[in-house]
């Protein structure tokens, strides 16, 4: 892979959420845990020169917040993130759909939305050769918070299956 050429792609389910009483799914907040660990994604980003000059994110309340702590770790160079409601509940393909979409200019994205679809996406796009620690992390389990940092070598509309190497996976903890 030539480096200037390289499009990276960060797939992170949102934060821990709550489950208040009569609160539609949509609408549900991060929980406690969420507030905690969410920022420690960010700082995770801003640590390993990982920041997105993008952000899509799912239009539900839990991703937007999530979202909000990512961007507060970036500081100054968080790119101001586009809603997009047709992450919300969606499927790999789906995902996939939103991202093949993304401008050529963008050499970093990161795309906040929700399980299954986000662990099948990163499943699908893992190529063989992709760190194999990650992967079988990944595979395991994306639990709250976590993210998978994948590496393409070509355009955003060329994404497809195992065509992305998938550098990291992380499970960001206090």
């Amino acid at each position: 892979m030539s480096e200037h050429h390289i499009k990276r792609l960060v797939l992170m389910r949102h934060a821990k959420a709550a489950f208040p009483l009569g609160v539609e799914d949509h609408d549900r907040p991060l929980a406690q845990r969420g507030h905690n660990e969410a920022p420690l994604a960010g700082k995770w980003l801003m640590d390993n020169a990982v920041v997105p000059d993008f952000i899509l994110c799912s239009s539900a309340l839990r991703t937007r917040q999530t979202c909000t702590w990512v961007c507060q770790q970036l500081g100054d160079k968080a790119p101001t993130p586009k809603l997009e409601s047709g992450l919300y509940a969606a499927g790999a393909s789906a995902m996939l759909a939103v991202i093949n979409h993304v401008p050529e200019t963008v050499n970093t994205l990161l795309l906040i939305s929700h399980m299954p679809g986000i662990q099948e996406l990163a499943l699908r796009l893992a190529a063989r050769d992709s760190d194999q620690h990650a992967y079988m992390d990944l595979a395991s389990g994306f639990s709250t918070s976590a993210f998978a940092v994948l590496e393409h070598d070509g355009a955003w509309a060329t994404l497809d299956g195992q065509d992305a190497v998938l550098k990291d996976f992380v499970v960001p903890r206090p």
